[in-house]
């Protein structure tokens, strides 16, 4: 009687299938390094204010044109600082996202980015 060998085909793919799982991993993480000193520009009043921010979100410039100082109206000067860093922050969480697409296939996986 011929002894069937299951187990050897099917531990072999999982071996190529860990492998694969291990080099996606191991970019991933090169991407995610890639992305945390990456920076991310962004103006607002028309270049008046120009926020950059890294991917760990934290500011690390800000451009304040002079002509953007109005001692009579400081609130709009704090708008503008917000919309600049808001929309930099955006530009880092979109393109982390892009990236890491390119790893899941489009699966969204909690705490990934």
């Amino acid at each position: 009687m011929k002894q069937q060998r299951f187990g050897n085909m099917g531990g072999g793919m999982n071996m190529n299938m860990i492998r694969q799982a291990q080099k996606m991993q191991e970019n991933m993480i090169a991407a995610q390094e890639a992305l945390s000193v990456a920076e991310y520009e962004a103006t607002a009043g028309g270049g008046a204010i120009t926020a950059k921010i890294n991917g760990k979100h934290e500011l690390v410039a800000l451009d304040i044109a002079p002509e953007a100082v109005d001692t009579e109206d400081l609130t709009m000067l704090s708008d503008m600082i917000i919309a600049a860093v808001n929309a930099a922050v955006k530009k880092a969480d979109e393109t982390a996202e892009t990236e890491m697409k390119k790893f899941t296939g489009g699966l969204n996986i909690p705490g990934l980015f």
